[in-house]
């Protein structure tokens, strides 16, 4: 991988932030709720994306991993499932489709799932390749830049800075002993994805003393809206971490209810086949993939023109986006972003490493902006209202059980914790995505971290391979 070239000072440029997240899924269920979500979008996101990121200019591309994908990636017998999954389940579901269609006169939309269908072949053929060289996680090390907690917790949430020091250490040792050797001797730079880019002021010196230099915020509320330009710099704090705003005014270009992907061209992520397949547009014609491709590439120009227009005048826009988002939802996210990194180049922009900038970068003033998110609304509602007050409470009463055991807690107790404290739960609870499954993840989790800390047994469910890196030492106050 190419060497990082710093951005020049008061030159604009553009970071794009990829956050790579999947909840814990491994040995936990599968269709429609479970570890097929991780098998799609290992399919649909993270192989597709490896054609970008070892690209021209795919180093610019500020890649972040959380540990908990990671740990999953990484658990035994992964990697002969999702090969199954490929060979077996989605040859057959597209068989079927393909039949059922040809059969009622619908040539059109059979021909356009036997295309889809070979996207799978595709990533089954590169899942193998990447066998012998340690697999997808392998071919992604030299790219990931940036970490997160252990199972991305909402930290402003967490009950006790030990609890916060938990998922910060185990999170963060996890990274550097799976990547920085892989990063061709660059160590882990200090740069944090806060989840959810969750963010308290009182947090900044718990991050501070982890190691962590930078972390993504979003002051949309607190530095004037979108197009403000405080948005294009970085923050210092009193404790040390900068504060680095995504900018919403470019983000949302692509992410938003009339983004990109909304456009007619692009394959309908809503509509579903009887074996959960999208022959159709959003435009509600059969899925061209050429015109779709055409409109992606458009997308990219107009993109790059617009953040071109947005740091005329200096400054760093950062666009963070989901890498899910890229594939896996919008299906043509990764042909969009290969065209933005060419159209950077053809345009002129400035596409620059995070890292790299924030090297270069004079930080603003500290400010006090209070907790903040980029949930909807810019605040902990997601996470800690009403609707999923009985999560909250529930992993809030968990954490205070464990750190009260201190270093004594049982290890498969300190893993339940972080199990229980991820922000997938509730974030699945709110939007009303998968029924009842993360409420029963949740009790599943919770029930097992009290007959851990009673010391009578073991019980199910069982995490196969969460967190391997975490410690109860981490809860003491050091």
């Amino acid at each position: 991988m190419p060497a990082i070239t710093p951005a020049s000072a008061g030159s604009g440029s553009l970071a794009i932030v990829l956050h790579s997240h999947m909840p814990y899924v491994e040995g936990f269920g599968t269709w429609p709720f479970g570890e097929e979500w991780l098998f799609e979008a290992m399919a649909m996101s993270y192989l597709p994306l490896l054609d970008v990121l070892d690209g021209p200019g795919g180093d610019a591309i500020t890649l972040s991993l959380t540990p908990v994908l990671c740990d999953q990636l990484a658990a035994e017998g992964v990697a002969d499932r999702f090969a199954a999954f490929l060979r077996d389940v989605r040859r057959a579901s597209h068989a079927l489709d393909v039949d059922g269609c040809r059969s009622s006169g619908h040539a059109d939309l059979a021909d356009a799932l036997e295309l889809a269908a070979q996207d799978y072949e595709r990533a089954l053929t590169r899942h193998e390749q990447l066998a012998p060289a340690g697999g997808l996680l392998g071919a992604l090390a030299p790219h990931a830049a940036w970490t997160s907690s252990a199972t991305h917790a909402i930290l402003p949430l967490v009950a006790t800075d030990a609890g916060v020091r938990l998922q910060l250490r185990a999170g963060i040792d996890a990274h550097r002993a799976r990547f920085d050797e892989a990063r061709g001797g660059r160590v882990w730079g200090g740069g944090f994805w806060l989840p959810e880019c969750a963010h308290a002021p009182w947090l900044d010196p718990l991050l501070e003393e982890a190691g962590v230099h930078a972390v993504c915020v979003d002051l949309t509320d607190v530095l004037g809206g979108h197009g403000a330009p405080g948005h294009l710099r970085p923050l210092r704090t009193e404790a040390g971490p900068l504060l680095v705003p995504i900018d919403r005014q470019v983000m949302e270009l692509v992410w938003s209810g009339g983004g990109y992907p909304a456009h007619g061209a692009y394959r309908d992520y809503h509509h579903r086949t009887t074996h959960d397949h999208h022959p159709w547009a959003n435009d509600g014609s059969v899925y061209d993939r050429e015109r779709a491709r055409a409109r992606a590439r458009a997308d990219a120009a107009a993109f790059v023109a617009s953040a071109r227009d947005r740091v005329a005048g200096g400054g760093l826009s950062v666009c963070a986006l989901d890498t899910e988002l890229l594939g896996h939802w919008w299906y043509e996210g990764v042909d969009w972003l290969a065209a933005v990194v060419a159209e950077a180049d053809r345009q002129g922009l400035r596409l620059v490493h995070l890292d790299a900038a924030l090297a270069d970068c004079d930080p603003g003033q500290p400010i006090d902006p209070g907790t903040t998110t980029w949930g909807t609304p810019r605040d902990l509602t997601t996470w800690d209202a009403p609707a999923v007050a009985d999560l909250a409470w529930q992993a809030r009463a968990a954490e205070l059980a464990v750190v009260a055991a201190g270093a004594d807690a049982d290890a498969r107790a300190v893993r339940e914790l972080l199990a229980l404290q991820s922000s997938d739960w509730a974030f699945l609870v709110t939007r009303q995505l998968a029924g009842e499954y993360p409420n029963e993840r949740a009790r599943g989790h919770h029930d097992a971290l009290r007959v851990a800390l009673a010391a009578v047994g073991s019980c199910e469910p069982a995490l196969r391979g969460l967190a391997p890196y975490a410690r109860p030492a981490a809860l003491l106050v050091p």
